[in-house]
């Protein structure tokens, strides 16, 4: 399961963002091998398709995909010197596969700045600074082991290795974000195993007032951040304290279709490049979470690992096809596809997976 880590200065809302997301935390019974932390939720992806599908199906058992958020202690100036909990920190967030930088834009006299006023961008640069510099301590010491294996021999290998990582520091040595570099594939896949703070996805939470909500330009320059998303935490706290039933009425009144709750954890899905694929039944209607641009077999493989192996075929329906007209009357309409083990999945495919033994 892909994890993304929530991380900020102290006292920008990070924690409770993770508690607020915890409250819609789902049954971990239904996902084998997921061990939770204190500081870990696993989070469902919200999808109305699913509940469709069940209703059709008259499924006993509903299960959404879902996405792990990892609460990462807090990080101050000087983190990649090991200030504050800064190596603890730096630890962390080396794990997670997408980056959630929460960034203060409310005003509130009752919760203090750790750098004694609210400025986005100051906080903003603050957290890419310290990930810079931890990132290019790493990657210097890549460039060194390299450079020194160059010297015995050069390999294709290695020079690949050298390119990549050449253009990597020179981007962080400027302190700039490992993710503006281009690199062709096999310098990508060099080096990987970095596993880079800055080249990971970045979104920007940015914590407005409950009146700020749908403005994302913070302050009097109209700083804006791309890949950026206006949520008032505070609010979505509040939100989800709610019965259900009384959390869209609410909504409604605010003339929101979604909660801000919501619409974050699905643009973190999004930004994973991640889709969703269904498998419905009388038994259980399912969602499963693959890589956008994956195969039928391996698709089957997320179900159970011997699926890819004894792969078949997959019979598909779009959900759409499926919620109007049944399994078995998309069946006799011709909306049941037949495909093979290239067959790139779909977002939205119905799948039964036909495999051998």
């Amino acid at each position: 399961m892909l994890q993304v880590g929530i991380v900020g200065l102290p006292n920008v809302g990070k924690s409770t963002l993770f508690k607020t997301l915890t409250k819609k935390q789902v049954d971990c019974a239904n996902f084998p091998f997921c061990t939770i932390e204190p500081n870990v939720g696993v989070v469902e992806v919200p999808d109305n398709r699913l509940q469709q599908l069940a209703r059709v199906s008259q499924s006993k058992k509903v299960i959404p995909t879902a996405i792990e958020f990892v609460d990462i202690a807090g990080l101050v100036k000087g983190a990649h010197k090991g200030e504050g909990l800064g190596n603890k920190f730096l630890s962390n967030i080396r794990e997670v596969d997408m980056i959630l930088h929460v960034v203060r834009a409310f005003e509130d006299t009752n919760v203090t700045h750790v750098d004694g006023g609210v400025d986005p961008k100051r906080d903003k640069e603050t957290i890419e600074t310290e990930l810079a510099m931890a990132d290019l301590t790493a990657v210097e010491k890549r460039l060194e082991t390299v450079r020194g294996k160059m010297k015995s021999g050069r390999t294709k290998e290695l020079e690949v290795q050298e390119s990549a990582v050449s253009k990597l520091y020179e981007a962080v040595a400027e302190g700039k974000m490992a993710n503006t570099v281009e690199l062709t594939d096999d310098e990508e896949q060099a080096v990987r195993d970095l596993n880079l703070l800055t080249r990971k996805p970045v979104l920007y939470v940015m914590n407005v007032g409950e009146t700020q909500r749908s403005d994302p330009s913070i302050g009097e320059s109209g700083f804006k951040m791309t890949d950026n998303i206006a949520v008032s935490i505070k609010l979505e706290s509040e939100i989800v304290e709610l019965p259900v039933e009384e959390q869209q009425t609410f909504l409604q009144e605010l003339g929101l279709e979604q909660s801000g709750l919501d619409r974050l954890i699905t643009k973190c899905y999004d930004m994973l490049t991640l889709i969703t694929f269904f498998t419905s039944g009388e038994k259980e209607s399912r969602a499963w979470t693959i890589t956008r641009g994956t195969k039928a077999p391996q698709a089957a493989g997320v179900i159970h690992t011997d699926f890819e192996r004894a792969f078949i075929r997959a019979e598909v329906i779009d959900w759409k096809d499926f919620v109007e007209l049944g399994e078995a009357g998309a069946r006799e309409a011709g909306k049941l596809r037949v495909e093979g083990k290239e067959y790139v999945m779909q977002d939205g495919d119905v799948c039964h997976f036909r495999v051998g033994v």
